[in-house]
């Protein structure tokens, strides 16, 4: 059976969301078994039946939008892909938000950070893929402008990823980070190699914490050093993807 995360934050009521982890699935070999990713290199078949696992399983009110993820910073309004075509290709994005009950968001992670938010009021939802590029990029302020509300409208979850023991980065990294905002160097230390510990977590926070953000929760598990319960591309390389999901609660229309 899968056994998923469910988020500690204080979201409305009709909110719900789940982040998977790598178990209770069928993929094999370095993919096992809950992998989603349908991009990794996996079975086809593999990746179908561990989706539609998660459908059932957990419930889902309707298939997840999965999104064509590019490490940048646009982001998809889910609403108005309603007449979209089963085999349509995934849009480009590496966020999404609805306003819609019934539409089921997500993006899918193996080190990098996933980040759920949501309005206080309960009308609408988000989701985001935060790695690197796209944290230093701005995906994040980009989400929460496209969510219509202050910061303090909103509340965030951020979820597993690798964290700052594991991730080592070069200084056009923290270079990226600082020349926006000189709070950012300290989510860098450095390290014996003349390289720099990366803390994405606290440079998730700091992005949000600017946009006005108080209600921020997090998991702060990391996902290179539990082999067993996560994906991790920079452990392994060749891997699987679990997704982070959130929706409103109902059917869609």
């Amino acid at each position: 059976m899968l056994r998923p995360l469910h988020p500690d934050w204080p979201a409305p009521a009709g909110v719900r969301a789940i982040f998977t982890l790598r178990t209770g699935g069928v993929s094999a070999g370095a993919f096992a078994s809950l992998n989603l990713g349908s991009h990794v290199g996996d079975d086809a078949f593999a990746v179908a039946e561990n989706r539609r696992r998660v459908a059932a399983e957990l419930g889902l009110p309707a298939e997840p939008l999965w999104l064509a993820q590019a490490h940048g910073t646009t982001v998809v309004d889910a609403d108005g892909l309603a007449m979209r075509e089963a085999a349509a290709p995934a849009p480009q994005a590496d966020a999404a938000l609805t306003r819609r009950p019934g539409r089921v968001l997500a993006v899918l992670v193996a080190d990098c950070l996933p980040v759920l938010l949501a309005r206080r009021d309960g009308a609408a939802v988000a989701v985001a893929h935060a790695g690197w590029r796209g944290l230093a990029a701005g995906v994040l302020e980009a989400t929460v402008a496209a969510l219509d509300g202050a910061g303090d409208d909103l509340l965030a979850w951020l979820g597993p990823a690798i964290g700052p023991a594991h991730f080592e980065v070069g200084e056009e990294v923290r270079t990226a980070f600082c020349q926006r905002d000189a709070r950012a160097a300290a989510a860098f230390a450095g390290n014996a190699r003349g390289r720099w510990q990366c803390d994405l977590h606290r440079l998730a926070r700091q992005r949000l914490s600017a946009l006005g953000l108080r209600s921020i929760h997090a998991d702060p598990r990391c996902t290179y050093a539990q082999a067993e319960s996560f994906y991790s591309f920079r452990r392994d390389g060749v891997t699987g993807r679990m997704a982070a999901l959130i929706w409103l609660e109902g059917r869609p229309p």
